[in-house]
């Protein structure tokens, strides 16, 4: 390319403005171009208005395309008229009713979500879990002596008497029985202590045919009672049809275990604590439970639910003077560690060779364990936690100490 070439280019293209299209420009039409043209575009507007009848703009009212439309005085809506549908004409849906399509419409109706449609989830609604209401021993022994004074014939048999005086503590202790509600704790006693059930009682309208099936296949006698007779032998406010009388017994920790976990109970009062004490010594392996004086019967009903009925599954004895327990138990090799707020090291930092035989030391829900017994522990330990918190609800922390204590013993063996 030569040097004037290169100008011309460069000067053409700064001649041209910024998006202006290279076509050449339209000249104005001229009027003799209409002419040559001819028909529709030939023909000035003054013509063309002249084809339709000489109307001007405007002679009828705008929008309206069929006559008298607007000319119709409209009537006022009075109560009463059906106009179920909208504006009033048969075959139309009413208004904002998506679900029905219009009369003789035969397309397919669309769905509302449709492919590649965003889909919004709802928050499922929180189901509420049941609590079942318990009554307090004061309440249970004011309906033992409501029952007693009542001329109901439904509760003056001396057999249900008797069996109304289990709910009590006293009632308990002369009788030598206690009591098993719910499903789970009754098919807990008929799988694991057949010899200690004396008899299951159930509602008419109980329909468990399973474990009625397991009852009778256990000889075990089931007798019926009224939803009425139901509700007064029961510690809580609804029921579940049924209950099983079985006779106290326990058994004994075997001490003498070369590698065992028992718990020392201080004065534990709640018995929904203690049901789940006993869980948790059953979920770990633990060799037993000492229950000391001031701490609820396990017999409770409310212990015997929070349990599941699995309490007689753990080795036990109740209402025992734990000074002597804790000489007992160190006489027998064992090391007793209680948990304490200032103490200074944690499970796990305690020399091995006093692992292997461990009784952990619990107490009082509010005002823990008692000092004297603290006193007389071989080692305290804290559990590592947030600064937060202060303490652990005792079924928690006897939780945290099993588990402790069954993983240490299992890096023993």
């Amino acid at each position: 390319m030569s040097e004037e070439n290169k100008n011309r280019t460069v000067k053409m293209t700064l001649d041209r403005k910024f998006g202006v299209s290279e076509k050449p420009e339209r000249r104005p039409r001229r009027d003799d171009d209409r002419e040559e043209r001819g028909g529709r575009e030939g023909r000035s507007f003054d013509d063309r208005r002249g084809d339709r009848g000489d109307r001007k703009f405007g002679d009828k009212k705008f929008g309206d395309r069929r006559e008298g439309r607007f000319d119709r005085e409209r009537r006022p809506r009075r109560d009463g008229d059906d106009r179920g549908s909208f504006g009033g004409r048969e075959g139309r849906r009413p208004f904002g009713d998506r679900g029905r399509s219009f009369v003789g419409d035969r397309r397919p109706r669309r769905e509302f979500a449709s492919v590649g449609a965003p889909i919004y989830r709802q928050r499922p609604e929180e189901q509420k879990e049941e609590i079942e209401e318990v009554l307090d021993e004061a309440a249970l022994e004011a309906r033992v002596a409501e029952v007693e004074a009542s001329e109901d014939s439904n509760f003056n048999p001396p057999w249900f008497k008797r069996m109304l005086a289990l709910t009590t503590e006293k009632g308990r202790e002369r009788e030598g029985r206690f009591l098993g509600e719910g499903v789970h704790v009754v098919q807990e006693l008929v799988s694991h202590h057949r010899e200690l059930v004396l008899g299951v009682y159930v509602t008419e309208a109980f329909n468990d045919e399973a474990l009625i099936e397991q009852i009778n296949e256990a000889e075990i006698k089931l007798n019926v009672l009224t939803d009425e007779q139901m509700k007064k032998i029961s510690s809580t406010v609804t029921t579940q049809g049924i209950v099983a009388v079985a006779r106290i017994a326990s058994k004994k920790p075997v001490y003498e275990s070369s590698r065992s976990v028992i718990t020392l109970v201080d004065a534990v009062q709640d018995p929904g604590n203690l049901g789940t004490l006993f869980r948790t010594s059953l979920g770990f392996g633990s060799d037993g439970m000492i229950l000391g004086r001031g701490t609820v019967s396990p017999f409770n009903p409310k212990v015997v639910r929070g349990s599941s009925g699995t309490f007689l599954r753990v080795p036990f004895e109740f209402d025992v003077d734990l000074v002597d327990q804790i000489n007992f138990l160190r006489s027998k090799g064992y090391t007793i560690i209680a948990t304490d707020l200032h103490a200074k090291q944690s499970l796990r930092q305690i020399p091995q060779n006093k692992l292997r035989k461990m009784a952990f030391l619990v107490g009082n829900e509010g005002a823990g364990t008692n000092p004297y017994f603290i006193e007389l522990a071989d080692e305290t330990v804290k559990i590592p936690m947030s600064s937060e918190l202060e303490s652990l609800n005792v079924a928690v922390a006897h939780g945290i100490l099993s588990y402790e204590a069954a993983q240490i013993q299992e890096d023993l063996k």
